[in-house]
């Protein structure tokens, strides 16, 4: 394993990181915890998951959140220490009027009980999970400022920002004085290349680490599923993810996997490896998060996740997708 700095900081995180949404949602702590085992002996350091994961996201019930956060509290007990920890907040996890977004109000109660199901101390990187245009930047950021000063947070980020949302964010920190967002988590794959044109060059202008989700476009890169045929029973499209399901709607999706099987075979790689070898051969890219539910999703990439593509690859990639790929607008409502 590799380890990349975080933006502008002096923090260290794998290039490829375990994603916990799946943890409680759609596996139990029993099957958590050898992923997660599976995820540290291969060198991965970098653990993201967020306050709302948890089967209320299948059921529409925003009481039913926090399962992930709960689950890798109690795994995390004993080697806190080897783990970065990512956790995020935005999404409702009630009812009250006052039960979602970044007001200070919802960060200081969401941070407490991330905390208290996390059973730890701090936060290595809170995030906030989306833009939230009911709350002026400058009181969530100062909101966030107080986190780190308190020593709960250690750094900040946002997940699925633009550039110019970060641009006018990173305006008020230095203004104000204020710690900046150091990280944005955007969905990033063969399939959806929409940071390309605008977040990606401003992310390399002003160090701010992408830490990437869903690098294997929600499965679909893995090569699992196949037109005409039912999905594997214990498949998130079997489960029933709506995002999923949207994407794998479009015919350019399963096209693309068309085109770079060959290409994989050539290489001596499975399609998940290639996927992930293309995502981390981008220039930009901190970190490819990789939302395993088994064990053996970790263990399989692990043993290729070295593989970096070459420019002229990533060139023949480009022309044989250009018919496909219209970049800049997204294939799914983040």
């Amino acid at each position: 394993m590799q380890y990349r700095k975080l933006g502008r900081t002096g923090l260290k995180v794998s290039e490829v990181s375990l994603g916990a949404m799946a943890f409680g949602r759609w596996i139990d702590e029993e099957a958590s915890v050898k992923v997660l085992d599976a995820a540290l002996d291969a060198g991965i350091n970098l653990v993201d998951t967020a306050d709302v994961y948890g089967k209320g996201m299948d059921l529409s019930d925003p009481l039913q959140t926090g399962e992930s956060e709960t689950i890798l509290g109690r795994l995390m007990k004993g080697r806190r220490e080897k783990i970065i920890l990512a956790t995020k907040v935005h999404g409702r996890v009630g009812n009250e009027p006052n039960d979602a977004g970044q007001s200070r109000y919802h960060i200081f109660r969401a941070i407490e009980n991330s905390l208290r199901r996390l059973n730890t101390d701090y936060v290595d990187l809170y995030q906030v999970h989306r833009f939230d245009p009911e709350t002026p930047l400058d009181e969530t950021l100062g909101a966030l400022d107080d986190l780190v000063r308190q020593g709960k947070v250690r750094y900040i980020g946002c997940s699925n920002f633009a550039a110019w949302q970060i641009a006018k964010a990173h305006g008020i920190s230095a203004v104000r004085q204020l710690h900046r967002f150091e990280s944005v988590q955007p969905e990033y794959s063969l399939i959806t290349r929409n940071i390309e044109p605008e977040l990606v060059p401003f992310a390399l202008s002003e160090s701010v680490g992408i830490i990437v989700y869903s690098p294997l476009g929600r499965g679909i890169l893995s090569g699992k599923y196949r037109p005409g045929e039912a999905p594997p029973a214990d498949s998130r499209l079997a489960a029933g993810e709506q995002r999923l399901k949207a994407l794998i709607g479009n015919e350019r999706s399963l096209a693309i996997v068309d085109i770079i099987r060959p290409l994989a075979e050539r290489r001596g790689l499975s399609l998940a490896q290639y996927a992930l070898a293309w995502v981390l051969s981008r220039p930009g890219i901190t970190s490819a998060i990789l939302g395993a539910s088994k064990p053996e999703h970790i263990t399989s990439a692990a043993g290729r996740w070295d593989e970096r593509l070459s420019q002229e690859e990533l060139d023949e990639i480009d022309r044989l997708t250009a018919h496909l790929n219209n970049i800049g607008k997204s294939l799914v409502k983040q």
